[in-house]
């Protein structure tokens, strides 16, 4: 009985050692727990950041701009975020310690949506047209490039700001013609409060002509030059989480849905996979691996982005994005 007390004694101690060891990320979304979080639930589930010694819960986030203060204040060591806003937040906020280091949708989901039966079909049908547009959101902050790129006078259309809650419901009722938003986001969201699937127009932006990059993994840059290895370990089981998630995305909404039990399973199932087919798994990323960015991409989405925006300091790319905490041992390969 002593010896059955001492094993059980040692056995506790061993694992309060190995929590103890454990490092805190805890990690800041963008967003709710919808489809496309489902692959950082996998990744906590099975255990893919406590074998890299993380302890890592997961926190909602309101908008794509959400996570870059709180990575840059130290509140988190990790975020979710567009890389877009994180360019003119670091121009504004000249050394803070935030960038990115894991690129996760190389075809950003900033898009346009319309209802057809309000004539709204291409982008030029905009002009004349009443847009919802919440201001913390990263579609409406890259449109006007997208306006640039597509000819669109901004003064030729009504901007009504709307809140996240209400943009559907406004565009479900006909009070706005369109809204800007991610695609999986808004389509979804639009189908299921009624809108025919066929009245509804989705403009990704990316198709035409923005070659910005979207949202990416953002890390604390004094966190991360104190715990190198953490980052990396966190980008690898992230890598996981989407992998396991492509490969099975049933078992990864069965996640979701342990974290947000009153979500519809099939819509979520639904948004994952248009994620994962329009905006994870891209043929850059099926020939080059999951994470990285192609710099004459990334240097002509800064071109793009001078064109509208202003930058106080001379913009960098190497500030907003950096490659030394991706592993390097072949875990980033996604098929």
């Amino acid at each position: 009985m002593i010896r059955t007390a001492l094993a059980t004694a040692a056995a506790v101690l061993t694992l309060a050692t190995s929590v103890a060891a454990q490092t805190a990320m805890p990690f800041a979304l963008d967003w709710k727990f919808e489809g496309p979080a489902a692959p950082y639930f996998v990744a906590v589930d099975k255990g893919y950041f406590d074998a890299e010694g993380l302890s890592v819960e997961v926190s909602e986030g309101a908008g794509s701009l959400d996570a870059i203060p709180k990575v840059a204040t130290g509140a988190f060591p990790v975020g979710f975020a567009d890389i877009n806003s994180l360019m003119k937040f670091l121009d504004q906020n000249q050394g803070a310690p935030v960038t990115a280091v894991m690129m996760v949708y190389d075809k950003p989901p900033f898009s346009v949506v319309g209802r057809k039966s309000l004539g709204v079909e291409a982008p030029a049908d905009l002009a004349g047209k009443v847009l919802g547009a919440p201001p913390p959101d990263g579609a409406w902050a890259q449109f006007p490039i997208f306006a640039a790129e597509n000819g669109l006078d901004m003064a030729s259309i009504t901007v009504e700001p709307v809140g996240f809650p209400t943009r559907e419901p406004m565009l479900a009722e006909g009070k706005v013609a369109a809204v800007t938003g991610f695609s999986f986001s808004s389509t979804l969201n639009l189908i299921r409060l009624g809108v025919p699937e066929d009245d509804l127009s989705v403009i990704l932006m990316a198709d035409h002509g923005v070659a910005l990059y979207g949202n990416a993994v953002i890390v604390n840059t004094d966190f991360a030059t104190a715990n190198p290895e953490a980052v990396t370990g966190f980008i690898r089981a992230v890598a996981k989480g989407w992998q396991d998630s492509i490969a099975d995305p049933d078992m990864a909404i069965e996640a979701l849905i342990k974290r947000n039990p009153a979500a519809d399973p099939a819509l979520e199932k639904r948004r994952l996979q248009m994620a994962i087919d329009a905006n994870v798994l891209t043929d850059w990323v099926k020939a080059n691996g999951f994470g990285g960015i192609d710099p004459d991409r990334m240097a002509k989405a800064i071109e793009q982005t001078k064109s509208v925006y202003e930058f106080v300091n001379a913009p960098d790319a190497a500030l907003y994005f950096t490659p030394k905490y991706l592993p390097a041992d072949g875990s980033l390969a996604l098929k």
